[in-house]
């Protein structure tokens, strides 16, 4: 039951993620009229702050809920086996469907939407943008659990800040994503979803990423034993 839970609240998020990222875009530049001003600007940073403290606040209610298979990559990767099947096979599918249903039905209701972030650089730097963008949000997040993992405040603070900061850093190469169920999503959307540079920029580069992170993570930042361990081996 606690996995048919994970599997729920992962389907909803997905689905509010997309959303909520759109309703921003449509309220700011659309209804406001405010468009790439520092004031439209200013306003969007804010509600992005606001939906971001809202979504960890149901990643705790939720015990886990996730809309990045990034984030859930992350801990399965420190996990089992059985944890790692379940992440790859359960709840990242069920995070493409949530993100491609949300798209979907958000473009049926406010066509003036649009099609996503693109793609404005060659696919070796989208790449690369990709990847060190995800690198340092994930060392980020790893930094936060461990050094005040109650502090929620705090931890959601200084994430959503580093998140929308590396965000509007490749907001104009690769859309700063940073998220491949969402990039998925909107891929699908626009039919360039099975495209090599689509799995490349937006799926293996974030993903090798992660793992890379984890890995200088646990060999610079992890215990004095692991450490020791890793230099010994």
């Amino acid at each position: 039951m606690v996995r048919v839970g994970l599997l729920f609240w992962d389907l909803i998020m997905s689905f509010m993620w997309v959303w909520s990222g759109a309703l921003v875009r449509i309220f700011v530049y659309s209804f406001l009229q405010l468009g790439r001003s520092p004031e439209g600007e200013t306003l969007k940073v804010v509600l992005s702050v606001f939906y971001m403290f809202f979504f960890a606040w149901l990643a705790v209610v939720s015990r886990g809920g996730a809309y990045n298979p990034l984030t859930v990559l992350s801990s399965a990767f420190s996990g089992n086996l059985d944890g790692f099947l379940f992440a790859a096979f359960g709840r990242i599918p069920t995070q493409i469907v949530g993100s491609v249903a949300g798209v979907k039905l958000v473009k049926e209701v406010f066509p003036i939407v649009g099609h996503g972030a693109r793609m404005n650089v060659n696919i070796h730097h989208g790449a690369l943008t990709e990847g060190v963008l995800t690198f340092m949000i994930v060392m980020v997040s790893l930094g936060l659990k461990k050094k005040d993992p109650k502090s929620f405040f705090m931890k959601t603070w200084i994430s959503s800040i580093a998140k929308l900061s590396l965000h509007v850093l490749g907001s104009d190469l690769t859309g700063g994503i940073m998220n491949p169920a969402s990039a998925f999503a909107w891929a699908y959307a626009r039919g360039d979803h099975i495209t090599l540079e689509h799995i490349l920029v937006y799926w293996l580069a974030p993903i090798q990423a992660t793992i890379l992170a984890l890995c200088s993570f646990r060999l610079f930042c992890g215990p004095k034993e692991s450490q020791q361990k890793l230099k010994a081996e």
